[in-house]
């Protein structure tokens, strides 16, 4: 997936632990850990705006887009 999650950076940027993340933003350690992971399908805006709020960064220091190389066809 082209969609990158680097809370993990960010907290250990901010020397949060994932535990004190979840609850600041009201959200169980294991969803928290899922988008971490990058394993979410989705984040709703009002999550991201609170651990951003948190975290006191921006959307794009936690998700970052990196497009997947074109794949070869094949002859």
């Amino acid at each position: 997936m082209p969609i990158i999650v680097n809370l993990d950076v960010v907290l250990a940027q901010r020397k949060m632990r994932l535990n004190d993340l979840a609850a600041a933003v009201d959200i169980t350690p294991q969803n928290l850990s899922v988008l971490k992971t990058g394993k979410a399908k989705a984040i709703r805006f009002s999550t991201l705006e609170a651990i951003c709020e948190t975290l006191d960064c921006q959307p794009g220091e936690i998700l970052e887009f990196r497009p997947e190389p074109p794949k070869k066809k094949k002859t």
